[in-house]
């Protein structure tokens, strides 16, 4: 599902591919000032052991192993075990943690365009098959489709909705464009692809179809010039994004077992609150030119919807609605259901610290035989941090906190192999765990970024400070100065990635990665030309960026596992707190409303004057070198956070219990912060709801600061 990095401003809001993109999770700070910094960077002796273990050769022996077989959820265990074993031989305890869930998997699918004369004319639904690139070939290559997805066969007139948000459907309501009964065209961009179908189902249409468009890549196409895939950096036009359709911002995880874990005799819950039950597909833009062609001059064209990312740009299609076209789609979507096993690979170190934890994951699973960034960039990066944790083992070092590793399957559908997890040994991971580190799509560009939680905001900095990063040519700069240089904001985590249900009890969280920005090769996401041959050749020639991440993320886990001081700073919180407070008082300006927020004020105060009292207490501690305070402190830096999940979950989306962050209700992946307040007035237009949240989520801030008071 799933991490290109940056969104350009310069090119529009979804210049990179990657719907979850770390851009998208921004809020605006104030920039950073850069900092004096040693080059080349100072280790102690265990910092260097683990960075002079990482290879970039051997990342790329990992990462094509990991390329070259069918590895969508449920179908490789194989490939769990191998993974578990190679953790094995770097001195991790090793096994494979077992769920059954509800999947389905694709058996046949069409679309085929009438026109009003009664010509017909069918979608290919196919990626090319490139000869430079040979899993594009291979016999058993993933076709395309959505996962979750319900089977159906309709046909009917067509509209097109733009990016498939509830504002855009408004709009067209607005316009009076028919709905009921027709079949959506969607672009690509905006919410999570699911709620685009969501919204579609909603308003009564019977069928979805979403196409990947051009527009967001900016300059990199062949419009522009540039060629295309594999002749050059720029989107092959038969490229497709697959993907899942679950409702993401409702509930991730097996959606037959809300809440609770999946095994072979769980009870099986209805599952029409969170997956689609109209038939959708994703086809390429080539496949969607025609389609959007039969629309020009019916209905209100691009320019007058005027709706943000309304327009493309697919030559000769006016983005118009479609509203008295008599043109009409017949869709056909078979899928298999499934109730089948999956896999999570699992290996530990324990610390001498039984009650404290560091759990550190990537999915494995692709909607590709390929998935050379999403996922596999990850997955060979934590083969390579086994590596090194390994030769430091050979030292006789143990970590004072207990590592966890994680391979997460069926993370595509929704988040699913980590989300039972989680349910699984939530009461041991309430008690114990200090942080989940995430990597996801390790390396999609040259351009390294992060969203975290604000305890982790500095520790995730400094570490940058200790990376050599290889930039545009350049090997004389530190990550820091990179991602100063190209954009120096820390992003706030939504959902789309298997932090989501760790952060959403209460455990520190952070997700890095790297991606492209304006002018570097177009990242395929979730297409099939996401493969060893595109990232070899164009996304991390020499996979020297793959190595960068894999020693950022290795000496990030091995601060959380050695430092005496868990690395957490709950003030961190404090200036994120006054942004987000400025931020939710333009939304109640926008909706010409008034609300009190004097209760969060106050609870903010009081949480800052606690971090205060907390940080004089640890500091207190290793100045006096005393062990017993020392612990309480860890203690606190580790618990306080759950404070924020202490109020319940969010009205109609229990799972989302995190009351400061959550996604946004009709975005899937982006952030919405004081989610309760700021959804009760964009959604509801319910400021008595807004109020009551206020008081809740002023509650939850003083769980939190109570938890850290000395």
């Amino acid at each position: 599902m799933k991490a290109a990095i940056l969104i350009l401003a310069a090119i529009g809001a979804q210049a990179c591919q990657r719907e979850r993109s770390f851009k998208n999770h921004l809020h605006t700070h104030v920039k950073r000032q850069a900092s004096n910094i040693t080059f080349p960077p100072v280790l102690d002796d265990n910092e260097r052991i683990l960075l002079d273990s990482f290879d970039n050769t051997s990342i790329a022996e990992w990462s094509y192993y990991y390329t070259h077989g069918d590895h969508v959820a449920g179908r490789n265990k194989t490939m769990a075990q191998w993974t578990a074993d190679k953790w094995a031989e770097g001195g991790f305890t090793s096994r494979l943690d077992e769920y059954y869930v509800y999947l389905n998997y694709p058996v046949s699918n069409s679309l085929v365009l009438t026109y009003p004369n009664g010509t017909t004319l069918s979608a290919s639904l196919e990626e090319a098959v490139l000869e430079e690139d040979e899993t594009t070939g291979y016999p058993n290559r993933i076709p395309t489709f959505h996962g979750y997805s319900a089977s159906g066969n309709v046909s009917a007139e067509f509209v097109y909705v733009g990016r498939g948000q509830q504002v855009d459907f408004d709009r067209l309501i607005a316009l009076g464009v028919e709905l009921e009964g027709k079949i959506a065209v969607a672009k690509y961009g905006g919410p999570f692809r699911g709620l685009k179908v969501k919204n579609a189902q909603e308003h009564g249409m019977i069928g979805a179809v979403i196409f990947s468009d051009p527009v967001d890549d900016g300059n990199v196409t062949e419009a522009k010039g540039v060629a295309a895939y594999p002749n050059g950096p720029a989107r092959n036009p038969t490229s497709v994004q697959r993907g899942s359709v679950q409702f993401l911002s409702i509930y991730p995880g097996d959606p037959t077992t809300p809440g609770y874990t999946s095994k072979e005799d769980s009870l099986r819950a209805d599952k029409s609150n969170s997956v689609p039950r109209i038939p959708s597909i994703p086809i390429s833009w080539l496949d969607a030119q025609p389609i959007l062609q039969s629309l020009n001059d019916f209905g209100d064209n691009g320019t007058e919807v005027n709706r943000t990312g309304w327009v493309g740009a697919i030559p000769g299609v006016s983005y118009s609605t479609g509203q008295g076209s008599t043109a009409t789609l017949s869709l056909t979507n078979v899928m298999e259901d499934a109730y089948t096993p999956i896999w999570d690979a699992i290996g530990i170190i324990n610390g001498t610290s039984q009650d404290e934890v560091i759990i550190v994951g990537n999915h494995r699973d692709a909607w590709i035989v390929g998935g050379a960034a999403d996922p596999n960039s990850g997955s060979a990066v934590l083969i390579e941090l086994s590596k090194a944790f390994g030769k430091l083992l050979e030292t006789g070092w143990r970590p004072t906190r207990t590592i966890v590793l994680a391979s997460w399957d069926a993370e595509e559908y929704g988040l699913v192999g980590s989300t039972e997890w989680v349910e699984e040994y939530i009461p041991w991971l309430k008690t114990a765990a200090v942080s989940y580190l995430n990597i996801d799509i390790a390396v999609s560009g040259p351009i390294p970024g992060i969203a975290a939680t604000p305890d982790l905001h500095s520790i995730g900095t400094e570490v940058m400070k200790k990376i050599t990063f290889p930039y545009r040519g350049s090997t004389n700069q530190t990550m820091y100065d990179v991602w100063e240089e190209e954009d120096g904001e820390i992003g706030v985590l939504g959902s789309g990635s298997d932090y989501t249900s760790f952060l959403h009890r209460g455990i520190a969280s952070i997700d890095v990665g790297a991606g492209g920005g304006p002018g570097d090769p177009i990242y395929p996401y979730h297409s099939n030309y996401d493969s060893y041959h595109w990232m070899s050749t164009f996304g991390d020639p020499g996979f020297h960026t793959h190595k960068a991440m894999g020693q950022y993320l290795t000496l990030l886990l091995y601060h959380f596992a050695n430092d005496a001081s868990v690395p957490l700073e709950p003030s961190g919180y404090v200036p994120e707190f006054r942004t987000y407070l400025e931020e939710l008082n333009s939304t109640i300006t926008s909706a010409n409303g008034t609300l009190d927020l004097s209760e969060l004020t106050d609870a903010i105060s009081t949480f800052e004057s606690s971090a205060q009292e907390f940080d004089e207490l640890r500091q207190l501690a290793i100045s006096s070198n005393n062990t017993e305070l020392l612990t309480v402190a860890n203690q606190k830096a580790r618990d306080f956070s759950r404070g924020f999940t202490s109020q319940g979950g969010l009205d109609g989306r229990e799972f989302f219990q995190n009351l400061i962050f959550a996604p946004g209700l009709d975005t899937g992946y982006a952030p919405v912060t004081f989610p309760g307040i700021t959804e009760s007035i964009t959604f509801q237009n319910n400021f008595t709801r807004a109020q009551e949240w206020v008081a809740k989520t002023a509650d939850a801030v003083l769980v939190a600061a109570s938890i850290l008071k000395t």
